[in-house]
């Protein structure tokens, strides 16, 4: 198992492993016009825009992208930073490599500044990033408009 920073030549490879994942893990806590909403949102160029403002990583098995995870500013803020677009292929789930994903990205020099690190969480992946030390911002244990949870790490 690697991790690396994204290329722009991962760009289709991680789009189609995000959408299997979302189409066959997130299905079960969303609607299917949810899940094809995201899909679109999370296309190759796309990945590659965000790209260029965080640091993007991937999960490499076998020659495979397995995972991938972000980090990056939250808005502009020196000492926050916020975790996007982590997912692990659903025959790669329960391996670690979410751990080692996380692991990755809480090295990284966003996560080191900052004072406080935020999750827009799926109700899908929220029980997994309580389990990594992160708790529901001001204590709300509630989905919010854009069906996610908001969870918060300080340091």
């Amino acid at each position: 198992m690697t991790i690396r920073l994204f290329e722009e030549r991962d760009a289709q490879e991680v789009a189609d492993m995000i959408a299997k994942t979302l189409r066959t893990t997130n299905i079960k806590d969303y609607s299917r016009e949810y899940i094809e909403n995201d899909v679109q949102k999370l296309n190759p160029q796309r990945l590659i825009k965000r790209s260029k403002w965080m640091h993007f990583y991937v999960c490499v098995v076998d020659n495979k992208i397995a995972g991938c995870g972000g980090i990056g500013p939250y808005y502009d803020k020196q000492d926050e930073s916020s975790l996007f677009t982590i997912f692990v292929l659903p025959e790669y789930q329960g391996q670690g490599i979410g751990r080692k994903i996380i692991e990755a990205l809480e090295n990284d020099e966003f996560f080191l500044r900052a004072k406080r690190i935020e999750i827009p969480a799926s109700i899908t992946a929220c029980q997994f990033y309580i389990k990594m030390g992160y708790s529901y911002k001001n204590g709300i244990d509630k989905i919010d408009e854009e069906q996610l949870y908001r969870l918060e790490k300080f340091k």
